[in-house]
């Protein structure tokens, strides 16, 4: 007789992976990481369950994108007030804070509402080299 085995999160175990966007493009970063944050090249993905693995990623200071997309592409953000929008090039969002323009990326291909809220914290996006998980030991990915 066979039998369907049910997966919860505490019979999974969740790996690190260390990921360098020097001289990535953009979007195809982002597939990558929201893959690995949701857990779909695992033989046990369920798309109701967070089971994906930690992601860490730096040098997202030195992203690239193809065409015009570095003075053509806006990000908006609102207030809430009347007159309260504010816009910016990825180029100026990018000289800001780096970090940012991966996070929004990713966060876009995520599931909206609470599970996506969920993965969305096991992300760590650092504009340098520097980060304070060594002690996690994460498996670098050449992307």
């Amino acid at each position: 007789m066979n039998k369907t085995t049910i997966i919860t999160k505490q019979d999974t175990t969740f790996q690190w992976y260390l990921i360098d966007a020097k001289d990535k493009n953009l979007g195809r970063l982002a597939t990558e990481i929201s893959n690995i944050l949701r857990g779909k090249k695992k033989s046990i993905f369920m798309p109701y369950l967070d089971l994906g693995d930690f992601v860490i990623v730096i040098n997202a200071a030195e992203i690239t994108t193809s065409g015009k997309k570095s003075v053509q592409k806006i990000y908006r953000k609102h207030s809430g007030r009347p007159g309260g929008m504010r816009t910016e090039t990825l180029e100026q969002l990018q000289a800001r804070i780096p970090a940012r323009v991966i996070e929004s990326a990713v966060k876009g291909m995520l599931p909206k509402g609470a599970l996506g809220r969920q993965v969305f914290k096991k992300l760590k996006v650092y504009p340098n080299n520097d980060h304070p998980h060594t002690a996690q030991k994460p498996i670098l990915l050449d992307l």
